[in-house]
């Protein structure tokens, strides 16, 4: 009698609230700058469709909540009518493989330059500290910035409200639910690390005060929407764009036992091995506190791939795992990993070039008639 192999964790199934997942393997948020005039474009019905897999979880690009919240270009928005109308096909050729589709929204802060802003305005943050431009390793031209303006305390409701207004614009567009992008050195990072934020007012010093504009626009979104449409990105270890903290362990457990009042549906962490845009690097630093602290579902991120995502699910330190770079260039990614077939690789040079097809939607599948 033939014994069957048994399934890899990656490959089981997962109830994620009211969503039945048939694996855990997750499309990662990826920015590719292929939204002209940030509108979604019809190029991104195939992209996403080419990535969707019945039960799976897939997290759009990071998107826009205002005109003020842009720093790179040709990247999505969700704060138009017009915009909303554009991802709507997007969304339904998702759903119409079977997919879960959360969207990402964002804002950039003081990662962006007037050439960006309305009325060429200076970009907004926690504080007025300028980012001292390096040479870029993304592929983006970051060398422009200009110096941030900070953000009156009264000011604070208004960017909360458009994270809000952003969350209702997806369940609009049809988005099974949004994930708060509270990572890689953006706005609310801006607000969470003690590097960034200089404020003296109730949103800087203490780390309650840091984590204070995260919570409300978590509080505010989950209002607008319910818990159970609502995920964050957080990288608490992090030191994307000059945004480090002193005490990030910290930072990252506050914040995972913080989460729990708002019954969220996830808490998607990078590892702390993944410091900056490049390659990882060892460290003895671990998710698993935050983990453990945290009530919902736990989704990892950072230079995982396929043996590394199944352990972290054997041994519990992820409910799900985020691959961005290898599911970009693999789009039957799970599949793959079910064969433990050969993967293709991902081509740097074509992440952010504004091309519709070119290192977007022309990486081959397993089956070539696929």
């Amino acid at each position: 009698m033939e014994t069957q192999a048994p399934t890899l964790p990656l490959l089981t199934p997962y109830k994620l609230g009211k969503f039945d997942l048939s694996h855990r393997v997750v499309l990662a948020p990826l920015n590719r700058m292929r939204s002209y005039g940030n509108v979604p474009q019809p190029h991104a019905i195939l992209y996403y469709s080419q990535r969707s897999s019945q039960g799976g979880l897939l997290i759009t690009g990071a998107t826009g909540v205002s005109d003020t919240a842009q720093g790179y270009p040709n990247t999505h928005g969700i704060w138009k009518k017009e915009q909303v109308e554009a991802w709507k096909p997007v969304v339904d050729a998702v759903h119409a493989k079977g997919g879960i589709f959360f969207c990402q929204i964002w804002h950039v802060g003081r990662v962006s330059n007037r050439g960006f802003q309305p009325n060429g305005q200076a970009p907004i943050s926690s504080t007025d500290k300028l980012l001292i431009p390096e040479i870029p390793d993304n592929g983006i031209d970051e060398a422009q910035f200009t110096p941030p303006r900070q953000l009156r305390t009264d000011e604070i409701p208004v960017i909360v409200n458009d994270f809000r207004l952003a969350a209702r614009n997806a369940v609009e567009a049809g988005f099974d639910g949004v994930e708060i992008h509270g990572a890689h050195g953006y706005l609310i990072d801006q607000f969470l690390k003690d590097q960034v934020n200089n404020r003296t007012d109730q949103y800087g010093g203490s780390l309650e005060n840091r984590c204070r504009f995260a919570l409300d626009i978590v509080e505010a979104v989950v209002d607008e929407i319910g818990a159970d449409k609502v995920g964050i990105r957080l990288s608490p270890f992090a030191d994307y764009m000059e945004s480090g903290d002193s005490n990030p362990k910290e930072l990252g457990l506050y914040l995972a036992k913080a989460l729990n009042k708002y019954g969220i549906l996830y808490c998607h962490m990078v590892e702390p091995r993944m410091k900056t845009v490049g390659e990882k690097f060892e460290t003895p630093d671990s998710l698993v506190p935050m983990r453990k602290a945290f009530n919902g579902t736990f989704i990892a991120a950072g230079g995982y791939d396929r043996e590394d995502g199944n352990n972290a699910v054997a041994e519990g330190r992820a409910d799900l795992v985020a691959f961005g770079r290898l599911f970009l260039a693999n789009p039957d990614l799970p599949k793959r990993f079910e064969l433990n077939a050969p993967l293709n690789k991902y081509i740097r040079d074509t992440f952010y070039v504004p091309d519709p097809v070119l290192g977007y939607t022309d990486y081959p599948f397993l089956d070539s008639t696929a």
